[in-house]
């Protein structure tokens, strides 16, 4: 069983991605056959999962068949204990109002879309962490207290403060029915005064990621394509920072949804 550093390390890299979360939840309802869980998950890096799991002694794999050993078990089963209170009191939170939408700024990727400056109020300050199961690719960034939301092409940054940014909008109105949304979303929850449990989040495909890519195979990060690329991004053998087109003014919006994407990976 891990229990040194190294072999916890191990484990928290092996359990850092979704799709090998979703494996070991697969996984949790009996052994599969490596065919099912490829059903279930999909087949891409499906062999380098399954290595990244075995080496991190929390599956078994023989015949092709993959079953959780007795460490993946007690591990799934103290996460789902800690989990168990994780359902948040927000009873004594405010509903919020929109109370400003201050600028409509040309978007410096794309001038035909539209970035966004508004104002809520009451500010949610550490609130904000709490509702990030409200949204399906939602993040919280306590570096920043803000909560990051990806719809679309739209992204959407909430901060403690009470700041709203949003980048590459169609119109104002597209922008004030975003606003309405948001508002909405958070206010029902509120109302509930109880968040949802955190949750798995939604997959990411390579080919999510090579769409924001400058699709230019200009090589400078040391592989032969930005498809490449993107599948050792998926694998974590690589790093967005390796991809120095990505700095350049052009790129700034791709690079925004780019950072959303890899904190699913």
């Amino acid at each position: 069983m891990p229990g040194n550093p190294n072999e916890i390390k191990l484990v928290n890299n092996a359990m850092s991605n979704a799709t090998r979360r979703k494996m070991m939840n697969f996984l949790s309802a009996g052994d599969k056959s490596t065919e099912e869980i490829g059903g279930e998950v999909g087949k891409t890096m499906l062999d380098f999962h399954l290595k990244l799991l075995q080496q991190a002694s929390l599956i078994e794999i023989e015949e092709g068949i993959v079953r959780l050993s007795e460490y993946g078990k007690n591990f799934l089963k103290e996460k789902e204990e800690k989990g168990a209170d994780k359902t948040a009191d927000i009873s004594q939170a405010k509903p919020i109002e929109i109370t400003e939408v201050r600028q409509l700024l040309p978007c410096i990727a794309d001038s035909s879309k539209f970035r966004v400056i508004a104002n809520i109020a009451p500010p949610l300050g550490g609130t904000l962490k709490v509702l990030e199961p409200l949204f399906p690719r939602g993040k919280y960034s306590g570096k920043i207290n803000a909560l990051i939301i990806q719809k679309g092409e739209i992204i959407t940054t909430v901060y403690g403060t009470g700041k709203v940014t949003m980048t590459m909008i169609k119109n104002e109105d597209e922008a004030k029915e975003s606003l309405k949304n948001l508002k909405n979303t958070i206010n029902e929850a509120i109302t509930k005064g109880v968040a949802p449990a955190p949750r798995e989040k939604v997959r990411v495909e390579p080919m999510e990621i090579y769409k924001y890519l400058p699709q230019t195979n200009c090589s400078k990060c040391g592989d032969q394509s930005c498809y490449t690329f993107a599948i050792k991004l998926m694998g974590g053998e690589t790093s967005l920072d390796k991809c120095t087109p990505l700095k350049e003014s052009k790129y700034v919006t791709n690079l925004e949804h780019l950072q959303v994407l890899a904190n699913y990976i």
